[in-house]
């Protein structure tokens, strides 16, 4: 049995900044992973988003191909669409989901690029909370956000410029593991290793542990320690791109979600990346002449772009009646 990693906990409403930037700068530069509370969200309002996901994913499977997703990472993904980790993955992933983005207009010029448009919805009370929740999350992001920029020796400002947090992608992602036993030994997964894409990702989940990190994907062989749910708190893991921005000072850690047979299991991460122009780029105050920038500058569409075309199947092998 794996331990539990012990994780920091940041509280988001504390007016201690010099202890809170000092536990959050530890957690970024030991696995990127962290507990935030008192973020603003209610837990009676995070019951009622965690049952609408679970009526969705209640219906019968021929309602919710009906929604399949579309080429703008919209709607709803079956089981096994996903293989996170190829070389030790026989299938896609155990877990099936719903893509929700900002929703834009389709006569809006920027619902043209990849990742915005409208989203596909399956009646409008459940809109209505899922919007809710897609509004909430982003206030939890900029808020811990701000605290990653002191950290950073940035201004607290820093990631609300208008091409990053300022206009962002932001996808809410809802998932159900369907009670698949996990089997590493077969490649069977909840969910593949994997590091997540982007700049932040947010994660609510049920009290049903699975996810687990890897603090040394280079050790041989691999330590997974599991991250116990907390209730009332999200778990924080930053993503490839802050660890591109923060020269590798703050990691972006590899995890995975394992389960025993017959545990349903579901979880709402909610990924934030800055907007589709964004050039990622070395900070000024994560290099010097002995630590030169290790990435070379990318763009954060096209970066994004290429991780989903490498790990979700072709949309022609699905049939959408």
């Amino acid at each position: 049995m794996e331990d539990s990693s012990k994780l920091n906990s940041i509280d988001l409403s504390s007016a201690d900044i010099t202890t809170s930037l000092s536990l959050l700068k530890q957690a970024c530069m030991d696995s990127g992973f962290f507990y935030v509370t008192n973020h603003g969200i209610s837990e009676e309002f995070m019951d009622q988003v965690f049952t609408q996901s679970k009526n969705f994913f209640d219906l019968p499977l021929e309602e919710k191909m009906k929604l399949l997703r579309n080429e703008k990472h919209r709607g709803y993904t079956p089981a096994l669409d996903e293989l996170l980790d190829p070389a030790n993955q026989i299938h896609g992933d155990h877990k099936e989901g719903f893509y929700i983005g900002i929703e834009l207009p389709e006569d809006d010029p920027q619902a043209q690029r990849p990742f915005y448009g409208t989203n596909l919805w399956p009646d409008s009370g459940w809109r209505q909370t899922m919007e809710r929740y897609h509004q909430q999350a982003l206030e939890v992001v900029k808020k811990t956000a701000r605290l990653i920029a002191l950290a950073l020796d940035l201004d607290a400002n820093f990631f609300e410029q208008p091409e990053m947090l300022g206009n962002p992608i932001a996808i809410l992602r809802l998932l159900h593991y369907e009670g698949q036993a996990s089997d590493p030994a077969k490649g069977i997964y909840g969910a593949g290793a994997h590091s997540d894409y982007g700049l932040i990702t947010l994660l609510a989940t049920d009290s049903v542990s699975g996810l687990q990190i890897c603090k040394d994907k280079d050790a041989k062989p691999q330590v997974w320690e599991y991250v116990e749910p907390l209730k009332g708190a999200f778990v924080v893991n930053l993503g490839d791109m802050l660890e591109r921005w923060s020269n590798g000072v703050f990691r972006s850690t590899l995890h995975r979600v394992l389960l025993g047979n017959g545990e349903d299991r579901y979880s709402i991460p909610y990924f934030v990346l800055p907007g589709h122009d964004c050039v990622v780029e070395c900070l000024p105050t994560c290099q010097s002449e002995q630590n030169p920038p290790k990435f070379p500058p990318i763009r954060c569409e096209t970066y994004l772009l290429q991780k989903y075309q490498n790990t979700h199947a072709d949309l022609s092998t699905y049939n959408r009646s």
